[in-house]
């Protein structure tokens, strides 16, 4: 088996074994191991992948998906998993036969290569919990992606690798056939919990592989070890350890607001929370690139140099300056890039027992608070609901922002009944004390189309007021004082450092006073119809912790 300047040669074979084990040929295609990020910056040059930009980052374009496509997305509907996966509109099963029929066809695909390039990697920084991930490609970007995103052993580690828990086959080249292999489309995310294999075929979209694992992990760290996965970031301060999770969906400001120079960063998207504190499930971070600058994102920006990818991010054909403006391609341009590119980063990817826990939720409605307090039944029930909205390009279809309840602020990606993960959170907030607040980075003044974004530099004080306790003391000289949101039942401080005290109150940034308060109930609506609807059982306290259903 040929190799291109790996980090080493050690284990190599059994690298062919598990390959030769899947029905995957070693003699034809040339079998690239562990090949260096030069290498495969030039390989894809060479093959056309991509282009460099003038900071030296890979930018490739990933063509018909340029985001999460969930349709497409199934879990193998085995014996071992099936009373545990949590089946539904997310969790979509697939046969074994129609999954064995799509491993030969991917197996076959690769097998016809001239070459196939192969990363050995783990999911999880804390090694008692960590996963082997052995990710197979068709194209060098691809696995320069799986080599930046995910934890890359030591080469001492590769010693004791041997066989990997997972493989996972990526094959954005092989298109299915709907009729012959029982998918959605011609492109599928399929994981086979029995048989440790993932298949992402028909997309070129490399957060495919990424949230594909992060799946995995979700299922196996709260069934074999007792950690409660996070679709989180985490950041440390490096003056006294306390410890920060920040939990939302893509585009709500997780990637963003974790990067603060004044913090180090643990990870931007993907934790356990083990008894032993917050553990980062990858080795890099895969941030949202559209519109960013070096004054509104100046750690994410730096970071996009030699060894990052680019996707879809448009460049000037001459100078090859990145254009982070253009939404040509598509509104979720991305940029992914290993951790040590963060100049504070916490490289070992390890943090304590969380003592603030923030929610992230972008309110396209424009009529929630940009901060509020949440008791422990309001944590819980905010966790459970995971108001959000879906922001323009994360998934396929998604053009303006969607108003969506996705639990856990995570639903995608969870594989397990909701409550299950709901109960752990509970159980571990309560035994840490931990702090909680929810805090909106949507729209204020109306709703999206009337209303305009909250500013960033606003969130990022309200971010810092909840992380160094000024929400709970007095400043100023005047005592903290909290007001109570009848609506949304919600505690709302009156003044944080540095924000206009209008935006605090967002019925008084609407020039109608009216129709905020018929838009806010509305939305208090959507809560308690979700609650009922989904979690009819949630416990009486939690509930009553909640918005409660407007009267008629």
């Amino acid at each position: 088996m040929a190799t291109a300047v790996p980090t080493s040669t050690i284990g190599t074979n059994e690298v062919a074994a598990q390959l030769i084990s899947l029905g995957i040929s070693v003699t034809r295609p040339q079998v690239l191991v562990d090949s260096s990020t030069a290498f495969l910056v030039e390989s894809a040059i060479e093959r056309h992948e991509g282009k460099l930009s003038n900071t030296g980052a890979l930018c490739i374009e990933t063509g018909k998906y340029t985001g999460r496509s969930p349709e497409d997305r199934f879990i193998v509907d085995t014996p071992d998993v099936h009373d545990d996966i949590a089946w539904g509109k997310v969790n979509k099963p697939m046969s074994v036969e129609n999954y064995e029929k799509i491993k030969e066809a991917a197996t076959e695909y690769l097998s016809g290569l001239d070459q196939i390039f192969v990363e050995r990697c783990v999911a999880g920084a804390m090694r008692i919990y960590s996963r082997k991930f052995l990710v197979v490609c068709e194209r060098a970007s691809q696995a320069l992606f799986a080599h930046q995103l995910l934890v890359r052993p030591a080469e001492e580690r590769l010693d004791a690798y041997g066989f990997a828990d997972f493989t996972l086959l990526a094959v954005p080249g092989l298109k299915l056939d709907p009729e012959v292999y029982g998918t959605h489309s011609e492109a599928c995310v399929l994981i086979n919990f029995q048989d440790h294999v993932i298949i992402v075929a028909g997309t070129g979209y490399s957060g495919e592989i990424k949230k594909s694992v992060f799946s995995t992990m979700n299922y196996l760290m709260p069934v074999q070890e007792g950690v409660l996965p996070m679709h989180s970031s985490c950041n440390v301060d490096p003056r006294d350890h306390t410890t920060a999770v920040f939990f939302g969906l893509s585009g709500t400001g997780k990637t963003t607001l974790s990067a603060d120079p004044r913090r180090s960063l643990v990870g931007d998207d993907e934790h356990g929370w083990s008894d032993q504190g917050v553990f980062n499930f990858e080795g890099g971070c895969y941030a949202k690139a559209i519109r960013i600058s070096p004054e509104t994102e100046p750690e994410i920006y730096d970071a996009i140099r030699f060894g990052a990818v680019a996707e879809n991010v448009v460049l000037n054909p001459e100078s090859r300056i990145a254009d982070y403006y253009d939404d040509t391609l598509t509104e979720n341009t991305r940029v992914a890039y290993p951790i040590e590119h963060i100049s504070n980063a916490q490289i070992a990817g390890f943090g304590g027992v969380p003592n603030v826990v923030i929610f992230l939720t972008a309110d396209a409605f424009g009529v929630l608070p940009p901060i509020s307090r949440l008791t422990t039944e309001g944590a819980m029930y905010q966790f459970v609901s995971g108001f959000t909205s879906k922001v323009a390009g994360t998934e396929r279809g998604i053009t303006e922002p969607q108003p969506t309840f996705s639990t856990l602020f995570g639903e995608p990606f969870m594989p397990l009944n909701p409550l299950r993960y709901a109960d752990m959170f509970g159980e571990r907030m309560q035994a840490a004390g931990t702090r909680v607040y929810l805090i909106n980075t949507g729209w204020t003044g109306g709703p999206y189309g009337t209303g305009e974004r909250i500013s960033l530099t606003y969130t990022r004080l309200m971010v810092t007021a909840a992380l160094n306790g000024t929400l709970e003391r007095p400043h100023g000289g005047k005592k903290q004082v909290f007001r109570h949101d009848d609506t949304f039942n919600l505690d709302v401080p009156t003044s944080i450092p540095g924000v206009p005290e209008k935006l605090l109150n967002p019925r008084s940034t609407w020039s109608d006073p009216a129709a905020y308060d018929k838009q806010a109930k509305k939305l208090a609506a959507m809560f308690v119809n979700n609650q009922r609807g989904r979690f009819p059982d949630m416990a009486p306290e939690v509930v009553a912790a909640g918005p409660q259903a407007p009267e008629e």
